[in-house]
């Protein structure tokens, strides 16, 4: 039953990561990447159970402490306060991403396939989903001209290598994912100051207005 419901949490996962790439508005993205943070949460506390690791039910806490609530409200509060109609104009239709997200996804279950660890023997789609997200999250920052909607590519790699992290190490220390959860505080925190900057520097958040470097 466990890994059933893994699985499905996984395929959820997927979802909720397309429409965190497709949304237009980085607030609204920032409330999408809550939802997917929690589903990833819900993850952890079935892994724990699964596999009765009681050091992932820490680190459940944590990640919705950092993942739903501190990072999505860091987000919607300061990348709200930077808009440019321009740059929320979408590079690919949202039915194209979901084809190229439907094509990663099916990519990294069939790279999954041979790999032969028996603790994730009936897990394999949990761990393709894992896999797919540092590529979906690639995804995210070549398909999107709004600098602030790239940041959500680099949460959505950091989303999949926690999941992989808590499969393949769901006995380690909870002090691993709290240092994890700090460091993507902090590359957060820096990348939306220099989104600050160049708004504030050049107002806009168009990646294709910003081909030229001044020394």
């Amino acid at each position: 039953m466990n890994d059933l419901m893994m699985n499905n949490l996984a395929g959820l996962l997927v979802i909720t990561s397309y429409f965190v790439v497709i949304a237009r508005q980085a607030r609204t993205a920032s409330w999408l990447y809550a939802c997917q943070s929690f589903v990833l949460v819900l993850l952890f506390v079935v892994i724990a159970d699964h596999y009765d690791a009681s050091d992932l039910y820490l680190w459940s806490m944590t990640a919705f402490i950092s993942k739903v609530v501190l990072l999505p409200t860091i987000l919607y509060i300061q990348l709200g306060k930077m808009r440019d109609a321009a740059a929320e104009k979408p590079v690919f239709h949202p039915a194209l991403i979901a084809v190229f997200v439907a094509v990663i996804s099916l990519t990294c279950l069939y790279i999954i396939q041979p790999v032969a660890l028996p603790m994730v023997a009936t897990l394999k789609p949990v761990l393709a989903v894992s896999l797919a997200h540092f590529f979906i999250g690639l995804l995210c920052i070549i398909t999107q001209r709004n600098i602030l909607k790239q940041l959500f590519g680099y949460c959505l790699m950091e989303n999949g290598s926690s999941l992989m992290l808590a499969l393949v190490a769901h006995r380690a220390p909870h002090l691993l994912e709290i240092g994890i959860t700090i460091d993507a505080i902090f590359a957060v925190i820096v990348m939306v100051i220099l989104a600050r900057l160049i708004f504030r520097r050049l107002n806009t958040l168009d990646v294709k207005q910003l081909t030229v470097l001044k020394g």
